[in-house]
């Protein structure tokens, strides 16, 4: 018990410094535990989850090179599993030596519940006789001071033309659904301006309307309205009017300049934060789902369970039961 006390500490010392170095992508592993260390886990966790989140989405939006996809490890593996090739920064990110990673096979870098998810999957990719397939699923890396890193992966299984066997390639990313929304809709008025650009010079083109110029003060205003809607969420939202006025601003200000920092409305990231935050207290907290959505700011629970099956395609309760299913509780 002792023993397995002084683990747990080490494993959020671990985490704590990997945190004070800028790496936000490791987790802790939870215990059935109702003690201290197990809230502070379940805590770290959480923040970890958030920040990570935050480093992403902020400061990229609009920009020409705005962050996409990260790809944080790659692995080539036999077709026995067996790890033929693996980069340098999955090496760094597992803590793992590159000749220790080479010639183990690669289920044993995952937790225990991803091995089960991995090798159905993978069984599967095997037997597929087209030349090359694709799929994905979502695995749990574990490191070496066994915090866990959980993404999803991208595996490509194709014939090697030398000896004639089925290898694998995995792409573990992270990527955010935000930033690509973001480019998507970048692209698309880059498509309509060369599409209007195409037209007869006859035929008329309506001017662009020129942007508001956003001053250094008023991107801070803005960026105090996000953090104070971020440490508030249980709090209604005054009207945007009001909520200007608080901020030193006007509404126009507020609206448009939150659109173009954030890529979304005020009322529309102040939902999505709710949601994001009640996805993270249902799978690493006990709180009631009641509770949860009194906590986050939602005045009824059939409200908030609409609202979260309309953001994530499934409800609070299926989620905390899929989340206890596969830490066995």
């Amino acid at each position: 018990m002792a023993k397995r006390k002084k683990e747990r500490i080490h494993q959020i010392n671990h985490m704590l410094l990997e945190m004070a170095n800028g790496n936000f992508f490791y987790r802790l592993e939870r215990s059935m535990n109702k003690d201290s260390l197990e809230a502070l886990s379940v805590t770290l966790n959480m923040l970890a989850e958030e920040i990570q989140e935050v480093m992403i989405h902020q400061g990229f939006a609009n920009t020409n090179d705005t962050i996409k996809h990260i790809v944080q490890m790659s692995f080539i593996l036999d077709s026995e599993g067996i790890i033929d090739m693996v980069n340098k920064h999955a090496c760094t990110l597992l803590t793992i030596e590159y000749d220790d990673i080479i010639g183990i096979p690669f289920e044993s870098l995952l937790t225990e519940s991803s091995q089960t998810s991995w090798k159905k999957t993978w069984k599967t990719q095997l037997k597929n006789q087209n030349n090359v397939s694709d799929t994905s699923l979502v695995l749990t890396f574990k490191t070496k001071e066994n915090l866990l890193i959980p993404n999803p992966c991208y595996l490509t299984t194709f014939q090697n033309k030398t000896t004639k066997e089925r290898n694998t390639l995995i792409t573990v990313i992270h990527h955010s659904k935000s930033q690509f929304e973001l480019e998507t809709d970048l692209k698309q008025r880059v498509t309509q301006f060369m599409d209007n650009s195409k037209q007869s010079t006859k035929t008329p083109i309506t001017p662009f309307k020129q942007k508001l110029r956003l001053s250094f003060d008023d991107i801070k205003k803005l960026r105090e309205g996000h953090d104070f809607i971020i440490n508030n969420l249980d709090k209604k939202l005054p009207s945007l009017k009001e909520f200007a006025l608080q901020l030193g601003t006007n509404e126009f200000k507020l609206k448009y300049g939150f659109k173009e920092l954030y890529g979304t409305s005020v009322y529309r990231f102040l939902l999505e934060e709710r949601l994001k935050k009640s996805q993270l207290l249902i799978q690493y907290t006990d709180m009631p789902l009641k509770q949860i959505a009194h906590t986050i700011g939602f005045k009824s629970f059939p409200h908030f369970s609409k609202s979260f099956k309309d953001r994530f395609g499934f409800s609070p309760k299926i989620l905390r039961k899929k989340y206890l299913e596969k830490n066995g509780n």
